[in-house]
């Protein structure tokens, strides 16, 4: 009886473990798989100007890494939240995308080549 006991206390105590450390990482994590990918009217212009395609925006999402010292994680609302998302593209384009992430999607805010300054004029 003491070890059917102990063995659910066992099994709930590592439940809540999976469960606290599963929510705590959610919270700061960009989704790399979003159901929906949206492009603000300024990325698609950033990308015209600087010859960044989906396919390569997608690369970064996936692959990249935060940078967090860019990046706008303290927003309460997860949906105000921007992830400066870094690395490069499979052409060598060293990129800095931001994203922002709701409700499953994600959108492309701005994209920015680092190590090229294309003329561009976006307003």
């Amino acid at each position: 009886m003491n070890l059917q006991r102990n063995i659910l206390l066992i099994i709930v105590i590592l439940f809540l473990a999976v469960v606290f450390v599963s929510g705590c990482s959610s919270r700061n994590e960009l989704n790399r798989h979003p159901s929906q990918i949206y492009y603000s009217k300024h990325a698609r212009c950033r990308m015209g100007c600087r010859h960044i395609d989906e396919n390569e925006v997608k690369e970064i999402m996936q692959d990249g890494k935060i940078n967090y010292a860019k990046s706008e994680l303290n927003a309460s609302d997860s949906c105000r939240q921007k992830y400066a998302m870094e690395g490069y593209s499979h052409d060598n384009q060293h990129l800095r995308i931001i994203f922002a992430s709701c409700n499953g999607a994600v959108t492309v805010v701005t994209v920015i080549d680092l190590g090229y300054e294309w003329p561009c004029d976006c307003r």
